[in-house]
């Protein structure tokens, strides 16, 4: 997956025995990566700074079960990321649960400048997260792989340990489900607007499912 010189596998086979440096150089060279999956599935970059800390934490304690494809790790990576993700936002809702019992704050005039563009593209991002999130661990995890870091299929079957055929069939109905989410959300988003007369952009999610 990488064209460099780093010899990640013989990096890895270091830190599985145990070799600190040599795991902190993965981390080095893994994080951002990890880190902005994250943050495609979180409100916030703390939540996603967050996510990537357990992420490693987690290839540190598992070292043993990790699986490398092509010589790295980055697929088993996004895969916990995935399951990471899941459980944080389980988290949350409880979190949310509990604070929605508390006064609210009083309101606050709010100065800052509308833009539109920016509007609208938190919408489509919205949407596109939320979608994601309705689908199941299996179906998250294929499109993670073949759609948002664009690995290979063999590369994807050999990460979730699975015949390449398998990922083939779960990527097809994955990107159906996807895109009915963001159907659904669309129009949902549609109608909420029509009642308020407020004009919806017909290109919300140009770019979100591929």
């Amino acid at each position: 997956m990488s064209t460099d010189d780093f010899d990640e596998a013989a990096a890895w086979s270091a830190a599985r025995g145990g070799d600190g440096p040599a795991f902190a150089s993965l981390f080095d060279r893994h994080r951002d990566r990890v880190f902005w999956h994250a943050l495609r599935l979180l409100r916030t970059r703390h939540d996603a700074e967050d996510v990537t800390a357990i992420v490693f934490l987690e290839a540190w304690r598992k070292r043993e079960s990790v699986r490398l494809v092509d010589g790295s790790i980055i697929g088993w990576l996004l895969v916990t990321t995935n399951y990471t993700v899941r459980n944080q936002t389980r988290s949350l809702r409880r979190y949310r649960s509990a604070l929605t019992r508390l006064p609210q704050p009083a309101p606050q005039d709010d100065h800052a400048p509308a833009v539109d563009e920016a509007i609208d593209r938190e919408e489509r991002t919205r949407v596109v997260r939320e979608a994601f999130a309705r689908l199941s661990q299996r179906d998250q995890d294929v499109i993670t792989l073949c759609v948002l870091e664009e690995l290979t299929t063999g590369q994807a079957a050999e990460a979730l340990g699975v015949p390449e055929g398998t990922v083939k069939s779960r990527l097809s109905r994955a990107k159906q489900r996807l895109a009915a989410f963001t159907g659904a959300a669309t129009a949902a988003t549609s109608a909420a607007d029509a009642t308020t007369d407020t004009p919806t952009d017909p290109t919300i999610l140009e770019g979100g499912a591929r």
